[in-house]
């Protein structure tokens, strides 16, 4: 079993920055690529960010994309999900997903694709 725990959500005003993290455990968390998925209300979960297992490849929805940066330390077994000049649009729960797939060459960005999910945090900004 894998278990995936946000933190870092919060209120912030419109310009401001956010730094999410995702704690893993259960299994090799250096050998999974890992993603960063959002849901405001009354939408469908969108895809945020993604990163390879090695963290040597990421990807970014267009529209986060020059503003948010997604990254981990292995060591720790912790994924980050930096957020600068955030926008009221960018209000929602942040969830974090683990690949299903150990040490895939291919970085996932459908929510379909990733086998394990947090509890999600709450990010809003204001306007």
């Amino acid at each position: 079993q894998v278990q995936l725990v946000e933190s870092g959500g919060g209120l912030v005003q419109a310009g401001g920055s956010l730094r999410l993290s995702c704690a893993a455990s259960g299994r090799t968390f250096s050998n999974y690529n890992m993603g960063w998925f959002r849901q405001a209300p009354g939408k469908e979960r969108e895809f945020v960010a993604a990163i390879s297992w090695s963290g040597g490849n990421t990807y970014y929805a267009d529209s986060v994309k020059g503003r948010f940066t997604i990254s981990r330390d292995n060591a720790k077994n912790t994924v980050f999900l930096q957020m600068n000049s955030l926008k009221p649009e960018d209000t929602a729960v942040y969830y974090c997903a683990a690949d299903v797939r150990k040490l895939s060459v291919v970085v996932p960005t459908r929510g379909s694709d990733y086998a394990y999910w947090g509890q999600g945090t709450q990010v809003t900004v204001s306007s």
